[in-house]
């Protein structure tokens, strides 16, 4: 007897279950009870759809199964950020982080296990690319992490940003599907407009953006203004140099009419210097921006180290000057390598013994 291979029920789109359950002699309505469950209230197994006859959830069973995430580990640092590691199919790793302040809390989430692009000063860029993740397990990262801060916090989530492990635009079609999901009022019912993508910079894919006219927020991790400094750390520059990226985003702004966020972390005596800061203040006047000045979390090789806050300070205070609007980023979650550029799969007893012989 041939056996059907099943396929991950949350690949389908409402229209999409709704027609392949109608072919399995299913009335229309039941595609909106099992969309209501895997979207609204994330269920985890068919037998969860307590409202489903018995007869449908074992033939939801034959046909389908769920792509659902479990988490392997949890670490909360002193000031309370918490990291999760989550495994994904076939025993994978990802991490994403819950972030509160006192404005905010924010879920970091990651798009990919692994990531490609290499870039010198990120832990993440040393795991090799083993694969994208699915919208639903995107969006799984973002309900535990609403969970923990509804729970644990009693705060509601206030913000998403694509910032863990992965380039969010290398995984283009499963990104936007999961910021469909989790802006749909049949999904998580949160506003675009507090859902920020973070990318490296693919021009073609920026250029994607404003064609698809999103409207959630757009961040570019640039960290040097001058194609030298940039190709030295990122190796996309290489294929995506400064002129390139300032042409997408001007196209980008002109399509959404939408204000881009400049990531800039700054290392000490590479990119901290006042001549540093007139480069990207120039580069900055391609749209109309904001600009994110991230403290660095070193990495194991010690190749960069922290700008001087003094360096950091003054680095600010030009762009100011040029009336620009500058915020400085503190690092949040370093005990538990859960900070910016530190995602790197390290479980609790890794980080454990690196910190005992970092004290011996």
């Amino acid at each position: 007897m041939e056996s059907t291979k099943k396929e991950n029920i949350r690949n389908f789109d409402f229209e999409a279950l709704k027609a392949t359950l109608e072919g399995l002699n299913e009335k229309a309505f039941r595609a909106k009870q099992v969309y209501e469950w895997l979207w609204v209230k994330n269920a985890g197994s068919f037998e969860e759809m307590t409202n489903l006859g018995k007869d449908l959830r074992a033939k939801l069973e034959r046909h389908f199964f769920i792509d659902k995430i479990s988490l392997k580990d949890q670490q909360i640092s002193n000031d309370k950020t918490i990291k999760c590691a989550f495994e994904v199919e076939e025993n994978k790793v990802v991490e994403g982080v819950l972030i509160p302040t006192t404005s905010r809390m924010t879920a970091c989430i990651s798009s990919q296990v692994g990531c490609s692009l290499s870039c010198t000063f990120c832990a993440t860029g040393r795991l090799k690319l083993m694969r994208n993740l699915t919208a639903g397990e995107i969006v799984d990262q973002v309900v535990y992490l609403k969970n923990q801060s509804e729970n644990r916090y009693q705060q509601n989530l206030s913000n998403i940003v694509y910032m863990g492990m992965g380039e969010p635009l290398l995984n283009y079609k499963n990104v936007l599907r999961s910021i469909e999901l989790i802006t749909s009022e049949n999904g998580l019912g949160m506003s675009p407009k507090r859902i920020t993508v973070s990318t490296a910079g693919i021009a073609k894919m920026i250029r994607k953006l404003g064609d698809d006219d999103v409207k959630f927020n757009l961040a570019l991790s640039l960290h040097a203004a001058n194609d030298k400094k940039r190709r030295r750390i990122m190796d996309i520059n290489d294929t995506n140099n400064l002129e390139e990226l300032s042409e997408a985003l001007k196209y980008f702004h002109e399509k959404t009419g939408a204000r881009v966020t400049f990531e800039y972390i700054i290392f000490r005596d590479f990119n901290d210097a006042i001549e540093d800061a007139q480069e990207l203040a120039a580069f900055a006047k391609c749209v109309p921006c904001k600009i994110n000045i991230i403290e660095y979390n070193p990495i194991d090789d010690g190749e960069f180290q922290q700008a001087r806050p003094e360096k950091v300070n003054a680095f600010a205070a030009y762009l100011e000057s040029k009336n620009l609007i500058v915020n400085i980023r503190r690092s949040r979650g370093k005990d538990i390598d859960a900070a910016c550029g530190q995602l790197a799969n390290k479980n609790k007893a890794i980080a454990k013994e690196e910190r005992v012989l970092k004290s011996v």
